[in-house]
């Protein structure tokens, strides 16, 4: 593994970069391949390309835990999301809004921009990932959901 995917939840102690260096994800693509780079290192991640539109779907056990398209002109990730996290993230960032045709309640959409920040990319990859593996029958958890954790990455 490259170590491309990492979050406050996995580097415990981990000071954060002052403001004015936090890497961020403004460009177009740049949080959508972020996004992709995270979802490739988790454990018995699958990913596939839904057999109409553009559409590439992130699997765990069968189960979807990220979904990437294009909507007018810009690239997307959605990602499940704890409903309480989900109406704090869109009350704290203007690039996170609710989940594109997916349940409003327990999923996100997440496009470029300023407030969104590489961590939080890498972070609500994790979160949702685990979401779903919490979800899953224990014997085809492919990790503890409570203790799973990454070493951090070099970049």
């Amino acid at each position: 593994m490259s170590g491309a995917c990492t979050s406050p939840r996995r580097t415990p102690g981990s000071r954060p970069l002052p403001t004015s260096r936090r890497p961020r994800c403004t460009q177009t693509g740049q949080s959508r391949n972020r996004a992709a780079a995270c979802a490739a290192e988790l454990p018995r991640s699958e990913h596939t390309h839904q057999f109409t539109g553009d559409w590439e779907v992130w699997k765990v056990g069968g189960k979807v835990f990220m979904l990437q398209t294009s909507m007018p002109g810009e690239p997307v990730v959605i990602l499940k999301a704890d409903p309480s996290d989900a109406d704090t993230l869109r009350a704290s960032h203007t690039s996170i809004s609710r989940g594109y045709h997916m349940d409003k309640k327990h999923w996100i959409t997440t496009r470029p921009g300023a407030d969104i920040e590489q961590a939080l990319v890498d972070n609500l990859v994790t979160e949702s990932y685990l979401l779903v593996v919490a979800g899953l029958p224990r014997q085809n958890r492919p990790v503890d959901p409570d203790t799973f954790s990454f070493l951090p990455s070099a970049d």
